[in-house]
């Protein structure tokens, strides 16, 4: 038989040429829950920063399918014995990992479905499809799970150093135009092996994990958390808290996404169990229906509302200024009373309820690296060593260590002094 006729070809411009099994795992990259992820974009608002950045979620799953092909072909060769089940699941794991997010992927994941995770949704997604599928996504629930015999398989799709990862590195950095997230793809994949169960790095690819590392702080400190990035995130997020309340106040507003209504129009706790209805409802949106409410939004008669979705339209965000350390309630109440008085000035309502659209504190955090519960191992004269302490850099442990930045955005009228 022509292999060729085992596979549909799609062309990446990351990996080059990606092969899907036909069978399941094509089956899956069909249905719509996958196919939504074409009108998600990766970088949430990164593009308002770095015009490139316009690669969905949709690209990144298909490419992290292909990588993970690669890679389990490569353990085989290792002679690491991998069923054809188990191919076959773990790359519907690593297809499906990211099913459960939200439009503008992680900008709004709390302010749909407020006590869900994105991963939480991804799982809840796949138990729905394998309804759909008869099983047949039985042991790609339990790699996805870690509760499948083979660790080593859970740890592709999750981990310090999983192909997750290994994709979104190299396919943000190529978009965005920041070469310094670039990554040895390659030479991790060639120096993968299976030692005792887990997944270890001959130590001939331990630069290469370096540069792995590096290259993740870089891309958390100059794109996912770029001040403008922060900014637009908190724009976003206030317009959906503004619009709550106007419904809570029983005032006209038009919708054009039913599932969008769905979720702005009823409160939920944290407590709240995600129902079928929900789930339905959660894959019906994308970043379509919330750029169309905008639109339209900014027409309303509410100020405030009008105001804020021209602002994220135009890409008139407010300033994000970072600060040395965590302000004093007296900074922040003093920020807030300023904002009220600007409001005042520009003809806008000044209560409370307002300002909180127009002024925030938030800190961020990132860990380029997590050695104590989930390390990278590094094999060495058939030893397994941790890879802070194998390294003979000096500053790898200081990647370690969390790096919390405080901040606020503000209208760019209002002192911060």
């Amino acid at each position: 038989m022509d292999k060729s006729t085992q596979y549909k070809i799609f062309t990446d411009p990351v990996h080059g040429f990606v092969s899907v099994p036909k069978g399941l795992v094509l089956k899956l990259l069909d249905h719509p829950y996958v196919q939504r992820l074409r009108r998600i974009r990766q970088l949430g608002l990164a593009n308002t920063v770095f015009p490139g950045a316009e690669h969905s979620r949709f690209s990144h799953a298909l490419g992290a399918l292909g990588l993970m092909q690669r890679v389990l072909n490569h353990l085989r060769e290792r002679d690491t014995t991998i069923t054809y089940n188990e191919f076959e699941s773990t790359l519907a794991a690593i297809l499906l990992h990211d099913i459960g997010h939200g439009p503008f992927s992680h900008t709004l994941e709390k302010s749909i479905i407020g006590n869900a995770h994105h991963e939480k949704l991804t799982l809840l997604l796949m138990e729905e499809l394998n309804r759909q599928f008869e099983g047949q996504l039985d042991t790609a629930i339990r790699i996805f799970t870690n509760r499948y015999p083979k660790v080593f398989l859970h740890q592709l799709i999750s981990s310090q150093l999983d192909i997750d990862r290994l994709d979104y590195l190299r396919r943000d950095s190529m978009f965005t135009g920041v070469l310094e997230g670039s990554i040895g793809i390659d030479r991790i994949i060639r120096t993968m092996r299976v030692h005792q169960g887990n997944i270890v790095i001959d130590k001939k690819g331990i630069y290469a994990i370096e540069n792995y590392i590096v290259a993740r702080r870089l891309m958390y400190m100059q794109v996912y958390l770029h001040k403008t990035v922060l900014g637009g995130d908190k724009l976003l997020i206030a317009i959906l808290n503004h619009a709550r309340r106007l419904l809570q106040r029983n005032e006209p507003l038009p919708f054009y996404s039913p599932a969008l209504e769905f979720f702005i129009s009823q409160r939920r706790n944290n407590t709240e169990m995600v129902s079928r209805k929900m789930l339905d409802m959660f894959t019906r949106l994308d970043d379509n229906d919330i750029i169309l409410t905008l639109k339209y939004w900014q027409h309303h008669d509410d100020p405030v509302l009008s105001d804020l979705c021209r602002r994220f339209l135009d890409r008139d965000f407010f300033r994000t200024t970072f600060l040395d350390k965590k302000p004093t309630d007296k900074q922040l109440k003093k920020w807030k009373q300023d904002t009220s008085g600007v409001l005042e000035k520009m003809g806008m309502p000044s209560d409370s309820d307002t300002v909180s659209s127009y002024f925030f504190y938030d800190f961020s955090q990132s860990e380029a690296y997590k050695y104590k519960n989930d390390g990278i191992w590094i094999l060495n004269d058939d030893v397994a060593v941790e890879f802070s302490r194998a390294s003979d850099n000096q500053h790898i442990l200081a990647l370690t260590k969390p790096v919390i930045k405080h901040y606020v955005v503000h209208l760019k009228n209002v002192p911060l002094n």
